[in-house]
């Protein structure tokens, strides 16, 4: 394991799956986390686990889709611990968005949090990190990201802009000692996947997953995408012709 240099982490959509994985996972090695989401039921379980185990998980009741209340609430957060060391932007709304018959309700639910929202948190003390010169930002988009996935127009699309924001800020960053991450998941047992009826090739459990986030951020990756095969086909799929890409897309839903 690379040494743990961060005292202190917010992690977002931390009342299930992967965000209250990582919030667990980074408590237990001795991080003061604060995790985050709207469901406040969710957020003491999981203090209370935490604290059976050792780790220290403070509950923040917080809907990132408000971005005002995100931007003052993270803020707030940052005088309480005296500087977040790690902001983990993980909070994300799926759902298909059909363009047969786009539903624009819920569309716009997914662009507040998977988009407006992410940035809000990723931003909110983002100059402070800069004076500081410390101080770590990690997106979770998703391999969904790669191309504009049958049904999935919102979806990936949100999670294409998070990609492209955080390669924007890792260049603007340069020099400083401020790092970004950008982590792309595949098909994870969570919550979110569970509605799903497809097929989900390379399906993962959410423990080895969070484990594989982990360490990436320790190590301070640019981008990071799993699981290795799915990430590997991803990587094919950006240069198929749309001519073919269309054909075969369009039959997989």
């Amino acid at each position: 394991m690379t040494e743990m240099s961060y005292r202190t982490a917010l992690v977002t959509g931390a009342s299930s799956g992967l965000g209250r994985g990582l919030a667990l996972w980074f408590g237990k090695q001795g991080v003061k986390v604060y995790a985050a989401a709207r469901r406040r039921p969710q957020l003491e379980a999981l203090a209370q686990e935490a604290k059976e185990a050792g780790a220290h998980i403070e509950p923040v009741e917080l809907d990132v889709s408000d971005a005002e209340a995100t931007l003052e609430r993270v803020r707030e957060l940052d005088d309480a611990c005296g500087g977040l060391d790690l902001v983990v932007a993980n909070a994300g709304v799926g759902g298909q968005t059909d363009g047969k018959n786009f539903p624009w309700e819920h569309a716009k639910k997914v662009i507040d949090v998977n988009v407006t929202g992410a940035v809000a948190t990723l931003t909110a003390v983002l100059p402070r990190m800069v004076e500081r010169n410390r101080g770590h930002l990690v997106g979770v988009s998703s391999l969904a990201s790669c191309r504009g996935l049958p049904q999935n127009a919102a979806y990936s699309a949100s999670k294409a802009f998070l990609n492209t924001f955080l390669e924007s800020l890792r260049v603007d960053l340069h020099g400083t000692g401020v790092r970004v991450t950008c982590i792309k998941p595949g098909f994870v047992k969570t919550e979110m996947t569970a509605g799903i009826q497809h097929t989900m090739p390379f399906l993962l459990e959410a423990e080895p997953a969070v484990e594989l986030m982990a360490q990436a951020i320790l190590r301070g990756q640019d981008e990071y995408g799993f699981p290795w095969p799915m990430a590997r086909a991803v990587e094919v799929a950006k240069w198929v012709p749309n001519l073919l890409f269309d054909a075969v897309a369009s039959k997989v839903l």
